[in-house]
């Protein structure tokens, strides 16, 4: 009898120190959570542009009934009256010839092919960035109440189904699109403020520009969305596109809800070094923030936080030149076709992940080695995100149809805007380390208007896509946009933290007629035989 009661006592728990768990223990949870806002990112912003690239393929094209009146089907002779029209014909051929050998493949499997007409296909595309502005604060409030965790993984999610049922919609009717459309972009707008909300918990202040790389991610959904597209539409149809990109979505909602957590203390598997470490490092400002509540009266009338969302306006209206527009300079003025267009197209997004990286932590280091004040390094770097591309945009214009020249200033220009990372965006958690999510949800109100005035303000412009001189126009406005919102940051920015974003003194303060409760992202629970007044000594 006593055999069987000790067999049936609880055996004590030996630790396994397996090879899994070795590898596992060395791969920071910091590291972890980086690739995940990576991926994130980037999934999302493939889900985003697809229909960008697949409406040329799901619609009837009106022009092509047109004859006379391409010059990308004359000789060239019929090139406009330019010096360089030589130059230009004999450039056009060897792009070609190269992107063939990459891209050769068997022609485009017929689809069905809609009577849209532009205005049906222009509110097709605004559609997803009206309500993406709408859900910005929505995102911010939401974060806050329920983690996240939660937002971001259910706004994938939702975002994932939606591009599922895309060519089940389209064979509806144009309005079920727009309607779908409508909720990846609630949906999508949800995700900015959720992510910027973790970064105050997980990253210490002096690996924040560093960690801000990983939104960049988007920058390489940009970049594959357009050959991905181009290569799917070419071998499988338009619809193939949409199954792919959702089918994408579904599967990173799975790593996400089994490797993300809210906060360091929630995490099952994070080594009790890194634990400390993060403790230790995290500002105390963030630790004290549970329980207080938002300020949205004095968000909204703070000066750095509009110098942050009008000088990203500009930033945002330069970078959706490239994005919106460029595809169709590419079509119309350099007569690429649909595969072409999206290798050179997506291309400069590709390489504008690595200068995001490069770009962050070389702010890092002017920060780490007190070569410059956190705020002259914000200032820098995003006068390099905007000046610079203002200044490329516009030559973009006037070089017409230098292929070459204009190809390697358009790569220079979409590499620099990233600089924007280590600068005005990673700003929002300098000066509200508590309500980054809420902030960024204000500021993106205002400058993510910008994604879709800008193709508004492009269609206005341009009533003849293959007048060059109207996409002249298109890129002296940008240049101007761009710049001009730089110079509000270069006055009002500052990187010192806002009073508005401490907790109110006092606790028994329980009405507010401009706030709401942050109920749900601790970032310090403080056990029994816990304490942590030592640690201010360490804290930034």
């Amino acid at each position: 009898m006593d055999e069987k009661e000790v067999n049936f006592l609880p055996k004590p728990k030996i630790p396994k120190v397996g090879c899994f768990r070795a590898i596992c223990d060395r791969i920071p949870a910091r590291l972890v959570l980086y690739f995940l806002s990576w991926s994130g990112f980037l999934v999302s912003f493939v889900m985003r542009n697809d229909i960008n690239f697949a409406l040329v393929a799901m619609v009837q094209d009106p022009s092509s009934n047109v004859t006379g009146s391409d010059h990308c089907n004359t000789d060239a002779s019929a090139v406009p009256s330019m010096e360089e029209g030589y130059s230009y014909n004999h450039t056009l051929s060897m792009v070609n010839a190269t992107t063939a050998v990459l891209l050769d493949g068997p022609a485009s499997i017929d689809d069905i092919k809609f009577d849209w007409d532009s205005t049906v296909q222009a509110v097709i595309k605004s559609s997803f960035y009206w309500c993406y502005v709408l859900s910005q604060v929505v995102g911010g409030v939401a974060t806050q109440y329920f983690g996240t965790k939660n937002v971001f993984g259910w706004s994938q999610f939702l975002t994932a189904a939606c591009s599922l049922l895309i060519p089940h919609a389209a064979d509806l009717h144009y309005g079920a699109v727009i309607l779908l459309r409508s909720v990846q972009g609630f949906a999508s707008g949800l995700t900015w403020p959720a992510m910027y909300a973790i970064v105050g918990y997980w990253i210490p202040p002096v690996e924040r520009s560093r960690f801000m790389s990983s939104f960049q991610g988007f920058s390489i959904g940009i970049g594959l969305t357009y050959p991905l597209c181009g290569f799917i539409i070419a071998h499988f149809g338009w619809r193939q596109v949409f199954y792919t990109t959702g089918t994408i979505g579904m599967v990173w909602c799975v790593f996400w809800y089994l490797l993300a957590y809210n906060t360091p203390q929630e995490h099952p598997r994070i080594t009790p070094e890194e634990l400390e470490y993060i403790e230790l490092n995290v500002s105390e400002d963030i630790k004290n923030g549970q329980g207080m509540r938002v300020p949205w009266r004095r968000i909204f009338t703070s000066m750095p936080v509009w110098a942050i969302g009008l000088t990203t306006f500009g930033r945002i209206w330069v970078h959706y030149t490239f994005i919106m527009s460029g595809p169709e300079y590419m079509q119309k003025i350099f007569c690429f076709d649909i595969q072409q267009n999206g290798l050179l197209s997506g291309a400069p997004f590709l390489c504008s992940y690595l200068s995001s990286v490069l770009f962050c932590y070389v702010a890092d280091l002017l920060m780490d080695h007190k070569t410059l004040t956190l705020t002259n390094v914000r200032k820098l770097f995003t006068a390099l995100s905007q000046i610079v591309p203002g200044v490329l945009v516009l030559l973009v214009g006037y070089l017409g149809y230098q292929i070459v020249t204009v190809l390697i200033l358009w790569f220079v220009a979409v590499t620099f805007i990233t600089a924007s990372y280590a600068g005005a965006m990673a700003n929002i958690v300098d000066i509200a380390p508590n309500l980054a999510g809420p902030v960024l949800a204000f500021a993106q109100t205002i400058h993510m208007t910008a994604s879709f005035l800008q193709p508004l303000v492009t269609g206005f412009m341009v009533t003849d896509s293959q007048n060059i001189n109207q996409w002249l126009h298109v890129f002296g406005v940008s240049s101007v946009v761009a710049i001009s919102t730089y110079l509000i940051y270069q006055v009002f920015g500052t990187a010192d933290i806002q009073s508005w974003n401490y907790p109110v003194p006092d606790p028994e303060v329980t009405s507010s007629d401009d706030s709401a409760v942050i109920a749900n992202q601790p970032m310090i629970k403080v056990e029994p035989g816990l304490k942590f007044d030592d640690d201010d000594d360490d804290d930034d």
